[in-house]
């Protein structure tokens, strides 16, 4: 009985943090969020539209469809990174003085998130940063660079978890562990850049990453949860709090972006806490929409390459071909919301059992 009592009383605590830290990330991002606006006005950050497709030709359909878009403040993203680690280090402060008993910075469950947020965000702004001074073919580091620097991170944090941390494995839901060894490194590599990336894709309407990465985040601190890891619970809410605070503003019309210093950054941390919570097989189920989207650009560029330019999408990513087929941007991200909805369920049934 009274283990029983001690058990209810701890996983009390634990949800009072989670749902605690998720309610007052949301209101520092909310009420945060119109000063940074104001900022990124007043000195002109603005998003600046490529002129080039990635394949090389002129960008005609995409300037378009986003024409009226050119010079709404970007950045965003420091919204939620900033608000996430500010209470990050709120909470260690209230720990260090005994005001509260838990704090989410936790070398076993979260020093590996909260690094790779930051090192990504830093990524993140320096393309920003160039996309707002037009520098690069692509206004912004260009496709190889970026692509070089995020492989870089990922494996270093690749052999971090291999040969410090000793992972060597995946779960697969229904059948249990497989042993893959060394082939963990570069699964690894695989999962962080090409989360990163497809966030980073997949960011370019009103409200749609921002929508999606809210029900990734929130599905990653139920699965966390499940598995007994309470603090990076707490630590999946605050950024999901943090997202949805940031949202208020980027639904359409959107009054800011969140650039790839919220995009790359957020996409890198979500692929680092599926590693860390060997959910390397339902990541792709709760992205599903991120997976369609980068799907759909790798189609798009091998088609074009193999088949003389002809393309198999009016434009890439898909988002931007369903706009071009005449639906309203609002219609395909409400839309594109939905799919994520029902997979993330999904995902986390698949974890569960």
């Amino acid at each position: 009985m009274n283990n029983q009592i001690l058990f209810i009383t701890q996983n009390f605590r634990y949800l009072t943090l989670i749902f605690g830290s998720l309610i007052l990330a949301f209101l520092i991002s909310l009420l945060l969020a119109p000063q940074l606006i104001k900022v990124l006005h007043k000195y002109k950050i603005g998003k600046q539209l490529r002129d080039k497709a990635s394949t090389g030709e002129e960008a005609v359909i995409f300037k378009e469809l986003h024409s009226k878009k050119a010079g709404t403040p970007t950045m965003g993203g420091i919204i939620i990174w900033g608000t996430t680690l500010l209470i990050v280090l709120l909470s260690s402060l209230s720990s260090w003085l005994n005001f509260t008993e838990h704090s989410l910075f936790s070398r076993r469950e979260t020093l590996l998130p909260i690094f790779s947020l930051i090192v990504t965000a830093i990524l993140g702004a320096i393309d920003d940063y160039m996309n707002l001074k037009g520098h690069g073919k692509s206004k912004g580091i260009d496709i190889k660079p970026k692509f070089l620097l995020l492989t870089l991170f990922a494996t270093l944090g690749s052999l971090w978890f291999y040969f410090k941390l000793g992972y060597n494995s995946i779960h697969i839901p229904l059948l249990g562990d497989l042993s893959i060894g060394f082939w963990y490194i570069p699964l690894f590599i695989f999962i962080i850049t090409a989360t990163a990336n497809a966030v980073n894709i997949t960011d370019g309407l009103d409200g749609l990453a921002g929508g999606l990465l809210t029900m990734c985040f929130f599905a990653f601190a139920a699965i966390a949860y499940f598995k007994g890891l309470f603090i990076l619970s707490a630590f999946c809410t605050v950024i999901a709090g943090s997202i949805i605070g940031f949202l208020w503003f980027n639904i359409m019309p959107a009054k800011f972006y969140m650039g790839d210093t919220g995009a790359i950054s957020l996409g890198a941390t979500l692929g680092v806490i599926a590693m860390m919570t060997d959910s390397i097989i339902i990541l792709p189920i709760i992205g599903f929409v991120f997976v369609i989207e980068t799907i759909s650009v790798i189609i798009q560029i091998t088609s074009k390459k193999l088949r003389n330019g002809k393309k198999v999408f009016l434009i890439a990513p898909l988002h931007h071909h369903f706009e071009k087929l005449g639906w309203n941007e609002a219609t395909v991200v409400m839309r594109f919301w939905i799919i994520g909805g029902f997979t993330v369920i999904l995902g986390i049934l698949l974890s569960v059992l």
